[in-house]
């Protein structure tokens, strides 16, 4: 959300408290029950109350760092600091009550709460147009599905679903939120509710500066296409559902890759500026503010920021992610930073070696935020929050861009045998970076193109190597690059294992652990995912 938007959230702080609801959403007491009988009685109540359900999308919870821990777990990074929570998590070996991961259980379920309180509340609301009712109830579907997508296939199993209620529902606010029987059963409440979002909401195009950053219709289409994607492990019919999607978030939705640059990399490379944050190629972010953006770009600068800012040092590439690259990738330089590389650091130009980096190498996707400033004085850069325990920039998080849709378009083409068709969404990735086409794509070229051009998003690479049954990625040990001094950035390395092969066992790590304390306060109504 641009400025205004974010102080709006601060304002509706104390709203999202009293509203009605522990942010432990899934409990044992009645939820959604409307405490707030007071409420609803102007157009100002209604937008607050919208203005609510955004909040959690900040928090290092939820999308500042928290929720990428299980993404962590692939084989393009390693957690870099140790951390034994993360560590664990990484290794798969949880019990489901790590605060890494119950925190944003907790908080996108809050979302889904806050959702159905404006989904219940604003149909009856006095005093407001039709229009405005019209608008609230498209955002709080499109929030509903969202938080509920990630949720999903998150904890959720082929044999057993995650809870879910809603206003819709006879028992709603008399009952625990029902476990549902199938992820499966999920992802088809996400569909419905992200289709009546997409009806009722607005082009992106049609929003105002004041208003960048509230859901639109292509967000809702793209987080529909991102469903049946995954819905297709388990039923291949949904393959079918996704060329069209994409095709709309094109023609009506306006969206097309970021171009026109003088160079592949300079193509590449400007998604992830801040002057492009809601550029042609946006879909949906949590979105720019220095006191309310995603702390995740500070997460992954180098843990102390060589004495110039407080980074974090986590996630951190590995070399298999950058031996993925065809060598004249222009792609590689702007996702990974190694030693030797330049970079511009607080207006001074550095080259890049780090004390800290158990891989050898540094994300370096969100990194423009930091390029402003003079001499490497950080007070002097106005695009990042200079408390340094909460490093938010003014770039927007990206969750699902354009270029994503396009790979789900020409998988859904390859997993129907159309491969043929599927070289036309490919290569606009391809060619957009210089890159030769392909005539006729496979599902090899798929995979490798949806991991180098989405290589350190939140795009979770863990989900697509378990959607595609390739366990033995996930097992493999992974390797990095020791400096002989970590100091110089000229300094020769020898690539060595940094983490050991690990146990990725299908029949139990599919989905994630449920923590026991869920199911304890459920009275039992719940049971644990499946294998653990």
């Amino acid at each position: 959300m641009k400025l205004r938007l974010i102080n709006q959230l601060a304002l509706v702080a104390l709203l999202a408290s009293a509203s009605g609801c522990d942010e432990s959403w899934v409990d044992t007491k009645p939820n959604g029950a409307p405490t707030t009988a007071f409420f609803w009685k102007s157009e100002d109540d209604v937008k607050k109350a919208v203005t609510a359900m955004y909040v959690p999308m900040r928090y290092e919870s939820t999308w500042g760092r928290n929720l990428f821990w299980m993404q962590n777990a692939s084989d393009d990074l390693v957690t870099g600091r140790v951390r034994a929570e993360s560590d664990n998590i990484k290794n798969f070996n949880v019990t489901g009550r790590e605060g890494g991961m119950t925190g944003g259980w907790n908080d996108v379920y809050w979302m889904i709460n806050k959702a159905n309180q404006v989904i219940e509340g604003v149909p009856t609301a006095t005093g407001v147009s039709e229009a405005v009712k019209n608008a609230a109830l498209g955002e709080a579907y499109f929030v509903r599905g969202f938080a509920h997508f990630w949720i999903a296939y998150l904890w959720g199993h082929k044999d057993q679903g995650v809870p879910f209620d809603g206003p819709e529902h006879a028992e709603y606010g008399k009952r625990i939120p029902p476990q549902l029987p199938s992820v499966t059963d999920n992802y088809a409440q996400i569909i419905a509710d992200l289709q009546k979002a997409a009806d009722l909401l607005p082009l992106f195009q049609t929003y105002g500066p004041d208003d960048q950053g509230r859901a639109h219709k292509a967000a809702a289409w793209a987080y529909m296409v991102k469903t049946y994607a995954y819905w297709a492990q388990f039923d291949q019919s949904k393959w079918a559902l996704i060329p069209e999607l994409a095709d709309k978030i094109k023609n009506e939705g306006g969206r097309t890759l970021m171009s026109g640059k003088a160079n592949g990399r300079e193509n590449y490379q400007s998604v992830f500026k801040v002057e492009n944050n809601f550029g042609p190629e946006y879909i949906w972010s949590v979105t720019s503010g220095v006191q309310g953006g995603s702390e995740f770009v500070g997460v992954v600068l180098e843990n102390k920021g060589w004495g110039v800012f407080n980074g974090w040092g986590y996630f951190q590439p590995t070399e298999e992610l950058y031996q993925e690259y065809e060598a004249n990738d222009p792609r590689r330089e702007v996702t990974i930073l190694k030693f030797g590389d330049k970079f511009t650091y607080f207006g001074k130009e550095r080259s890049y070696f780090s004390t800290n980096s158990l891989s050898g190498f540094q994300i370096n996707k969100y990194m423009e935020p930091y390029s402003y400033g003079t001499n490497e004085d950080a007070s002097t850069n106005n695009m990042i929050n200079q408390n340094g325990d909460y490093p938010t920039t003014r770039l927007n998080l990206s969750l699902i861009r354009y270029a994503e849709v396009l790979l789900f378009k020409a998988e859904a083409l390859i997993m129907q045998g159309k491969n043929a068709e599927a070289a036309a969404p490919l290569n606009e990735i391809r060619t957009r970076v210089g890159l030769a086409p392909k005539a006729s794509p496979t599902m090899a070229d798929l995979k490798h193109e949806r991991r180098v051009e989405l290589a350190c998003e939140w795009t979770d690479r863990l989900q697509d190597l378990k959607r595609w049954g390739d366990y033995t990625r996930i097992n493999a040990p992974l390797h990095g690059r020791i400096h002989t001094n970590k100091t110089d950035p000229a300094s020769p390395f020898t690539v060595k294992e940094i983490w050991p092969a690990r146990s990725f066992d299908p029949a139990k790590h599919m989905a994630w652990p449920i923590s026991p304390d869920e199911i304890a306060k459920s009275n039992g109504t719940y049971r644990q995912t499946p294998g653990w």
